[in-house]
């Protein structure tokens, strides 16, 4: 089966309404692979002046974040229910910023996922370990377990992409080798075949984060089990483009 290439942009806490408005009119006016799916994640503020620029183009909006429960005192929060309302397709879920510094637990991602399907919207699910748990041999069990315990309740798996994300290569700009993303991508498959379907494992898209840039992406989109990227820093800058086009 094949799979449609992914490709990412989390723009964290990071740009302005002008950075906005000059990205994405950068991405609309750049010459992007057709048959790669191109997602940005600006800030929470910025999503619906972001969801008015792509209308009608190739480019789709996603947020960063989001809570399952649909309304209440929950203060700073946004919920999935607002996200449906307001036409946001996609979210992140589980990154690791959201993991260690909030410390959101595999359980409440489980229920943010679970939530975020149920209203139609589509995840990028962030799994990754730590520098200390890939020195301690403990790589596919941590993802694993991560994945094991955000996805229980899930049934669509049609609406999730799956971002391998190893958290020492997040920002520090160390990259896991093609190798080792190929070794975690085939393990997160193989227990998608296993736990799941051997739907899913066919048809999930597996992508990968942690330093991406226009200088590696090529050798690791060669890969096999990688379909793609979820990117940080370098979705803020031009090169991005050349991310998407990595296929070409």
């Amino acid at each position: 089966m094949s799979r449609t290439f992914f490709v990412g942009g989390n723009w964290k806490m990071n740009g302005s309404i002008e950075q906005t408005q000059s990205l994405l009119q950068h991405l609309l006016g750049a010459q992007l692979d057709s048959n790669t799916e191109v997602v940005v994640a600006p800030p929470a503020l910025y999503l619906l002046s972001a969801q008015e620029l792509v209308k009608g183009k190739n480019v789709a909006v996603s947020a960063q974040n989001a809570y399952y429960k649909p309304s209440g005192a929950f203060t700073g929060e946004i919920s999935v229910a607002q996200l449906k309302d307001a036409q946001i397709p996609w979210v992140i879920l589980g990154h690791s910023e959201r993991r260690q510094i909030f410390g959101e637990s595999s359980e409440l991602i489980g229920q943010k996922t679970t939530a975020a399907i149920e209203n139609g919207l589509s995840v990028i699910l962030c799994v990754g370990e730590t520098l200390e748990q890939r020195e301690k041999g403990e790589t596919n069990q941590v993802v694993l377990d991560q994945l094991q315990t955000g996805t229980k309740d899930v049934k669509d798996w049609s609406k999730i992409v799956i971002a391998y994300e190893p958290v020492w290569a997040i920002g520090t700009g160390k990259v896991a080798t093609a190798e080792q993303a190929q070794e975690v991508h085939a393990a997160i498959r193989e227990w998608l075949g296993k736990s799941v379907s051997d739907e899913a494992a066919k048809s999930t898209r597996i992508i990968y984060g942690g330093s991406v840039a226009a200088k590696n992406c090529k050798e690791l989109a060669t890969q096999p089990d990688i379909d793609g990227f979820l990117v940080g820093g370098a979705s803020l800058k031009p090169e991005f483009v050349d991310i998407v086009n990595a296929r070409l």
